[in-house]
C-alpha cells in the first residue's frame, strides 16, 4: 500500500466537476431509478463512442464480434476488437468497462483503450455486456469467460483489465478461468474495482460520505439488480473479493480513499495477503473513483507510469 501527499489542484477541480457533468445524485426510490434506466437504455446508441480519440479511424481498425447472451431469449451482445493500424500486436488486452453495470462503454473508456493499444502494441477487446436492471451477471459472465479463453489460445499474452464494475468483472473472469485450468492471463489490471457487492465492509458508509461521485443507495440497488437474487450477491461471479484468490495472475490494483468502493478494495488486498496471489495494491489518499482514467491529472500520470512498468 502506498501513500501520497495532498491531491493536485487539477484533481481537486475534477473531483468537483466530474460528478456535476455525470449528474451524480442519490436515487429517489428504486422503482423510479429502474424506470429511469429502462427509458435510457431503450434509446441508447450502443456503437463504439470514439469521439475523444483524435483521428480514430486512421489510427485504429475495429472488428465487432457478437457474443451469445446467457439469457436464452437474448439477442447477444457485441465485443469490439480495437487494433492499431500501424503496429503489430504483441499482446491482447480484454478490457471490461465500468458504469455500475447500468451504463455502456463511454468515450473515456475508448480513450483509455486506445492509449493501452498504442503504448503496449496491443489489440484491445471491449465487450459491451448487457446492462442491469434488465440483465444480471448470468447473461454475460460465461460468454465473456469463453471470449477470453479463446484469446488465451493465441501465442501472445493476454491481460485482463477493467475499471469500477468492470474491474470486479475482470477479477471474476480471472477466477473462473483459473478454476477451468488451461492457459491463464499474464496480468490483471484493476482500477477502483467493485469487488464486494454485498457492501458488507463496516467502513463503507463512512467512506461513502466523502465520495462526491458514487452514492450508496444507488450502489445497493445496482448490486441487487446485477446479482438478480439476494442469494447470488456473495457469489464470486458477483463479489469476487469474497472468492478464492490463490492461483490468480499477478495484479495491480489502484484505488483512492474518496471512493465508496475503497473498503472493498482494502478487503481484497487484506484477503490476498494470506494467499499465493501476487497483488500490488496502490491506495492514494483523497483521490476519487477511477482516478487513473482522469484526463491531464498528475496522479493519473503516475498511475500510468506504474501500469506501463507493471505490464512491461
Amino acid at each position: 500500500m502506498s501513500a501520497r501527499g495532498v491531491p493536485s489542484r487539477r484533481h481537486q477541480l475534477l473531483a468537483r466537476a466530474v460528478p456535476r457533468v455525470r449528474r451524480s445524485r442519490e436515487l429517489d426510490t428504486e422503482a423510479a431509478e429502474r424506470a429511469r434506466l429502462e427509458r435510457w437504455h431503450a434509446g441508447l446508441d450502443r456503437s463504439l463512442p470514439t469521439r475523444l480519440v483524435p483521428r480514430f479511424e486512421r489510427r485504429f481498425s475495429v472488428v465487432t464480434e457478437t457474443l451469445a447472451a446467457g439469457d436464452p431469449v437474448g439477442a447477444g451482445f457485441p465485443a469490439y476488437v480495437l487494433t492499431p493500424r500501424h503496429l503489430e500486436p504483441r499482446r491482447t488486452v480484454v478490457y471490461l468497462h465500468g458504469g455500475g453495470f447500468v451504463a455502456p462503454i463511454d468515450p473515456f473508456h475508448v480513450r483509455y483503450a486506445a492509449r493501452l493499444a498504442t503504448r503496449l502494441h496491443a489489440r484491445v477487446v471491449l465487450p459491451d455486456y448487457p446492462l442491469a436492471p434488465e440483465h444480471s451477471w448470468r447473461d454475460s459472465h460465461e460468454p465473456v469467460v469463453e471470449l477470453t479463453a479463446r484469446w488465451l489460445t493465441e501465442p501472445e499474452p493476454v491481460v485482463l483489465a477493467g475499471d469500477s464494475a468492470g474491474g470486479g468483472l475482470a477479477l471474476a473472469i480471472a477466477e473462473a478461468l483459473r478454476d477451468r485450468g488451461g492457459p491463464q492471463p499474464s496480468h490483471l489490471l484493476l482500477h477502483s474495482p467493485w469487488v464486494d457487492l454485498t457492501t458488507s465492509t463496516p467502513e463503507t458508509e463512512s467512506f461513502s460520505r466523502r465520495d462526491p461521485w458514487l452514492f450508496l443507495g444507488k450502489l445497493r440497488a445496482y448490486a441487487a439488480w446485477w446479482a438478480g437474487t439476494p442469494d447470488d450477491l456473495a457469489r464470486f461471479e458477483v463479489s469476487p473479493a469474497l472468492g478464492e484468490l490463490d492461483g490468480l495472475p499477478p495484479a495491480l490494483v489502484f484505488c483512492g480513499t474518496r471512493d465508496t468502493l475503497a473498503p472493498g478494495c482494502r478487503l481484497l488486498a487484506s484477503r490476498a495477503e494470506g494467499t499465493s496471489w501476487d497483488l500490488t495494491y496502490v491506495e492514494e489518499p483523497d483521490l476519487i473513483h477511477v482516478y487513473p482514467l482522469l484526463p491531464l491529472v498528475p496522479e493519473a500520470g503516475r498511475a500510468w507510469r506504474q501500469t506501463v512498468a507493471f505490464l512491461g
